[in-house]
């Protein structure tokens, strides 16, 4: 892919003054970003950073300076017109709707790109049926992109927090923005979180359940030999296997396999070579098993990963 050159200067902030009372948070700030640009505020805590977005998309009102947005001046920001012209953000402090699912909370960044009115919208007939389906096929898009397939129905409040912040970004993304502001994207994520892991389903079988065939901490030896792994290989080409598999690059450093039979799924064993990778693939497990109203069974009496 070839690298986009940069353009010209679509934000431009320029002398931006704010206080609190006797506070000054900010004071005679300038800067500009160009299309293509990815320009960072870096500052310690309370430092400013987020009083800056919040002036560039009218939360707050600078006492001194001026915004330039592809050439239109403004002395202050008004929230939907920020919208409406092209800029969104994520926020420090999740603001998502913790009661509805990964889906419809990305759905709402496509609420200023819906035409049908609020009547067409509620009996989902004729344009407004045809006009949501457009928008759910490039909210799934950008689930795929963001690799959180696995909890699309998922309500947001029950997400470890790192994937709030993805479902976060997901909907700053469905506005196709021409600017977007990410709002401190890793603040309050653990290790774990902040780390690339990319979860995926039945890629890795073998790969996974010769992983599990290690020696654990608590014994000396394995039951899991070459028959009984090339006995679970052919069940899972037979279509009775199953894996969830996590990824750090291109590295496999946890994951778990069962057997699923009829309505049922039957975890035989997990492994794990970073903190908390296994409940992370377990999780997915459920996630997936609870969508599809199917029971889960943990074979193992003995598990140190959990």
């Amino acid at each position: 892919m070839s690298r986009r050159s940069i353009g010209e200067v679509m934000l431009d902030v320029k002398n931006i003054s704010l206080s609190f009372g006797g506070v000054k948070a900010l004071t005679d700030i300038s800067f500009n970003v160009r299309e293509h640009e990815i320009r960072a505020i870096i500052g310690p805590n309370g430092a400013g950073k987020s009083s800056m977005l919040n002036c560039i998309n009218g939360v707050y009102t600078p006492q001194q300076g001026s915004i330039t947005f592809r050439g239109k001046t403004f002395d202050h920001m008004n929230s939907r017109e920020v919208a409406e012209m092209g800029i969104a953000r994520t926020f420090q402090n999740l603001a998502l709707f913790k009661g509805m699912n990964v889906i419809d909370n990305i759905m709402s960044g496509r609420n200023l790109k819906m035409k049908t009115n609020i009547f067409q919208q509620a009996l989902r007939i004729g344009a407004a049926e045809r006009e949501e389906q457009a928008h759910r096929e490039v909210v799934e898009r950008i689930i795929d992109f963001l690799e959180i397939q696995a909890w699309r129905k998922t309500p947001v409040a029950r997400l470890p927090y790192g994937l709030q912040k993805r479902v976060d970004l997901g909907r700053a993304l469905a506005m196709e923005p021409q600017v977007l502001l990410l709002d401190e994207p890793m603040a309050g994520m653990n290790i774990e979180e902040k780390q690339d892991y990319r979860i995926t389903i039945n890629q890795a079988f073998e790969r996974v359940i010769r992983a599990c065939s290690l020696p654990r901490s608590y014994a000396d030896d394995t039951w899991i030999s070459e028959d009984i792994i090339d006995g679970y290989c052919a069940m899972f080409d037979a279509g009775y296997g199953y894996s969830v598999e996590v990824w750090d690059q291109t590295r496999l450093v946890g994951g778990l396999y069962g057997i699923s039979i009829g309505h049922g799924c039957f975890g035989e064993s997990m492994f794990s070579t970073e903190t908390d990778v296994s409940k992370m693939a377990f999780y997915t497990l459920m996630l997936i098993g609870r969508e599809n109203k199917l029971p889960w069974i943990d074979c193992q009496l003995v598990n140190d990963h959990l």
